[in-house]
């Protein structure tokens, strides 16, 4: 574990910035991005740079206006678990694996073998050094100070600073993508939702020099849906502060069936999320996002645990062969073994959310939320996350593709982020422009 790391809850204050000494090790024993650049002597390699460009085994199919071809197409399954072999790899599975594993007899998880393939822009690594010394949470834990660009955090002091690395994580400047979301029923039954959804993110802005320059706002984002037919036209538009403790989050929302704009505070904690059928909440998209102040956030450490890397075929496959009753067809997700930061979170006195406690598990090389596990007020499991884990190579950066919510007690499950028959993410989206993320914007976008 890097020595940095105090394990326990976040007091709220101000932290002390990283020693010079540790500084030093990004790029040495650390990988630029803070994780441990030495293999683990069995099944996790050493990490030697990722996939920074196209590789080779994919030049003659890749195009930047294609999803991204399977570069490791060639790797063999090396086994599967199932229920049946589960308590042999006790140690490498999450709660939430564990419980899908019990639950449905169908589930099982095919492991591959590990390839760390997270890559950044060298600019990304080089803010990641300044930020190491400079980045600061601001009083309560609800803001970071200082920082730019790169994770706040590389070299973490406490939860709550792990958490704002996959918060701010890099995924570039300015960025749209069109995907598909769909709530499926325990019969495997469901209503493909088409969302358009654009952001300009602030935090990566490659002119600004520190936080202080973003008048406190880290992203503005655009979601449009355009289908189904009853559902067009709704339009959401959100300004993420990077300070909650000096303002909340900024959202609006337009609806086609009144033809008006109005602030939705609701867009923010368990409110329910958007085109979500009630399986997710707001601050759930994306793995977790939003202000972190209704938990006291504590470390549990690192570990090494399956997770969903590499899941380049998962974003090939034609819905009606991925989409099936209770959980995805397993045949097509990759899992690895890979370190993983874990922490908890749990609901502070006072507070309320539908979630009493979250673990949740981060990929080490990327600081990208990998899955989770979401309790009930009664302390029993009650939803599992699933996000799949990609090296978008053409770039390059490190990010995902499919989200996934299990249901555990409804026998349900969402499938967000999809792009499976759809266009890759344009992450050179330089046309969008901080005035269209305006309420009267979006009452143009959302006029049918």
């Amino acid at each position: 574990m890097v020595s940095a790391l105090v394990a326990g809850t976040v007091a709220g204050s101000a932290l002390a910035k990283v020693p010079e000494a540790q500084v030093n090790r990004l790029g040495a024993d650390l990988t630029p991005m803070g994780s441990e650049k030495a293999g683990n002597g069995g099944a996790i390699p050493a990490w030697t740079g990722g996939l920074s460009s196209v590789p080779a085994s994919v030049q003659g199919e890749y195009s930047a206006d294609k999803l991204l071809p399977n570069p490791f197409k060639g790797d063999a399954v090396q086994f599967e678990v199932t229920a049946g072999n589960m308590a042999q790899y006790d140690g490498q599975l999450t709660e939430g694996y564990k419980a899908m594993l019990s639950t449905y007899p169908t589930y099982k998880m095919k492991v591959y073998q590990t390839r760390r393939s997270c890559a950044f822009p060298e600019f990304v690594y080089e803010a990641n050094k300044r930020n190491a010394q400079v980045s600061e949470l601001t009083p309560g834990g609800n803001g970071v100070s200082e920082g730019i660009m790169g994770s706040p955090f590389p070299i973490p002091n406490n939860a709550l600073e792990i958490i704002w690395n996959h918060t701010l994580r890099y995924r570039a400047f300015k960025l749209t993508r069109e995907f598909t979301a769909a709530p499926v029923t325990r019969s495997g039954e469901y209503e493909l939702q088409t969302v358009q959804d654009e952001a300009i993110i602030q935090w990566s802005d490659p002119a600004k020099k520190r936080a202080e320059e973003l008048d406190n706002i880290s992203l503005y984002y655009i979601a449009n849906t355009v289908a189904p037919a009853r559902s067009a036209g709704s339009v959401i538009l959100v300004h993420e502060t990077l300070n909650r403790a000096l303002e909340d989050r900024k959202a609006w929302q337009y609806s086609p069936g009144t033809r008006r704009v109005r602030r939705a505070p609701n867009i923010a904690y368990d409110n329910p999320g958007t085109n979500s059928d009630g399986l997710s909440t707001s601050d759930s998209f994306d793995g977790y996002n939003g202000a972190p102040d209704r938990y006291d956030w504590t470390v549990l450490g690192k570990s090494e645990k399956f997770v969903a890397a590499n899941a380049y075929d998962a974003s090939l496959v034609n819905y009606s062969d991925y989409l099936k009753p209770l959980h995805l067809n397993q045949d097509h997700v990759r899992y690895e073994l890979h370190r993983v930061w874990s922490i908890e979170a749990n609901l502070r006195p006072g507070t309320r959310h539908v979630y009493s406690r979250r673990v949740t598990h981060l990929d080490e090389d990327s600081w990208t939320i990998t899955n989770a596990e979401l309790y009930d007020g009664r302390g029993e499991l009650w939803r599992v996350q699933e996000l799949h884990g990609r090296q978008d190579y053409g770039v390059p950066l490190c990010n995902k593709g499919a989200e996934i919510v299990y249901d555990l007690q409804a026998g349900r499950y969402l499938a967000l982020a999809l792009q499976n028959e759809g266009q890759p993410i344009n992450y050179g989206a330089e046309e969008l422009d901080v005035n269209r993320y305006t309420p009267a914007a979006i009452r143009q976008l959302g006029v049918r």
